[in-house]
């Protein structure tokens, strides 16, 4: 059966219900026929106008927050490519017929992103109720009876209060967000040289306020032309994982340095979690890389697979070597441990699960989609293939978990 053709411009201009589009910038794309009928305005004293020049906030009205309130709501749905719905509002129009006449009005409004090819916002879908009637719901008398004034009192003053209530949450996620990652960058190490081999280490916070979580990474160098590397990924969001994060680091850089492999390195590891409140069930990968004898020694505590890539254009997993979290056991047992060997001009690459993992998909799906992206951009040097692994494996409108990548060439 053939599908039928269907006009959307056609569609959007007959829907039911009050909606406009604007640009990132507030300016009016376009609006439906009910928008510029209930509103009074015609589509030309509309489009490409600024919103607050053609519905400007009632000057009469000391208190008035309206405008205010809808420019923060449009402009978090531009920066945050998510939907913000609106308490209640009080937003009163000025009478087109009647200059400097304002007609008050209630409306329940609701902003939408419309994401653009690139996944960014390109629109601002402006749903909106007009509610007044429903305020100003009369007795049968044709004055407004004492429950009604009751009820519009009740519901206004409750708007009000839900609406302070979640932008005083807004704002307190947003600064343990900024904590969070201010405590995660002063606890990674910064970039460094591993001798004379190069390298590239990436982190990536996820969006949204509640979203940062205890991804890391490590690099330490050992005696001779060895240096292990690490990552691991605490369970958990915002500060309280980002501070078990820093203790965890901080450990196994230790024991890395006096262990004589990564699974001596992640037992030692792993008796240390249990004394950490919120260290339960942290992934974690260690990988000891020695170029004297061209030898990959790795353990993982049930950390996604590094990749080793090879000249050739192949791609191992390294796979061989996983056991449980940490935590996950109640006795202490020692822990798998592998060896590969590779050749020079090989590259190794370590992540946490942020850049395979969707909600939607099989985890084998991610894996695959990395290792092709690996194989594609392999010849990169290890700065520029990192952002190709980025660019190719997160989402365009930003990732939900953390990602945190070590890229090393061998």
């Amino acid at each position: 059966m053939r599908e039928p053709q269907i006009d959307y411009a056609a569609v959007f201009h007959a829907l039911p219900g009050m909606v406009a589009l604007l640009t990132p910038d507030l300016v009016y794309a376009d609006a439906n026929e009910d928008f510029l009928r209930l509103a009074g305005r015609t589509r030309e004293q509309l489009l490409g106008r600024y919103i607050f020049d053609v519905f400007p906030e009632n000057p009469n009205d000391p208190a008035a927050t309206g405008m205010r309130e809808t420019r923060a709501s449009m402009l978090r749905v531009a920066a945050t490519g998510e939907r913000d719905t609106m308490a209640l509002l009080r937003y009163d129009i000025e009478d087109p017929e009647r200059p400097g006449h304002w007609v008050e009005h209630f409306w329940s409004p609701v902003n939408a992103p419309v994401p653009g090819p690139d996944g960014r916002v390109a629109l601002i879908a402006h749903r909106v109720e007009e509610v007044t009637e429903l305020i100003h719901a009369r007795g049968g008398t044709g004055g407004k009876s004492n429950r009604a004034r009751v009820l519009e009192a009740e519901l206004y003053t409750r708007s009000r209060e839900l609406q302070e209530v979640n932008e005083r949450l807004r704002r307190a996620h947003a600064r343990e967000r900024e904590v969070a990652l201010a405590l995660q960058a002063a606890m990674l190490p910064a970039p460094m040289p591993v001798g004379h081999h190069r390298a590239a280490v990436r982190y990536r916070p996820a969006v949204g306020a509640l979203n940062v979580c205890g991804d890391w990474y490590d690099l330490v160098d050992l005696p001779g032309d060895r240096i292990a590397v690490a990552v691991g990924d605490v369970v958990g969001h915002g500060l309280e994982a980002a501070g078990v994060m820093g203790q965890l680091r901080s450990a196994l850089s230790a024991a890395a340095r006096v262990a004589d492999g990564p699974a001596r390195a992640l037992e030692a590891l792993g008796l240390y979690a249990r004394h950490v409140e919120g260290a339960e069930s942290t992934t974690v990968v260690k990988t000891y890389i020695d170029w004297d004898t061209h030898t990959l020694t790795y353990s993982s505590a049930g950390h996604p697979p590094p990749l080793l890539l090879h000249p050739d254009g192949t791609v191992t997993f390294l796979d061989q070597a996983t056991d449980p979290p940490l935590g996950a056991r109640p006795e202490h047992v020692p822990r798998p441990q592998a060896s590969t060997a590779f050749v020079e001009g090989a590259t190794l690459v370590l992540y946490s699960d942020g850049l395979i993992e969707r909600r939607d998909e099989d985890i084998d799906t991610g894996l695959t989609r990395l290792a092709d992206s690996l194989v594609r951009h392999g010849r990169a040097r290890p700065e520029a293939l990192a952002d190709a692994l980025l660019a190719d494996l997160l989402p365009p409108t930003g990732n939900t978990d953390d990602t945190a990548l070590v890229i090393i060439r061998l």
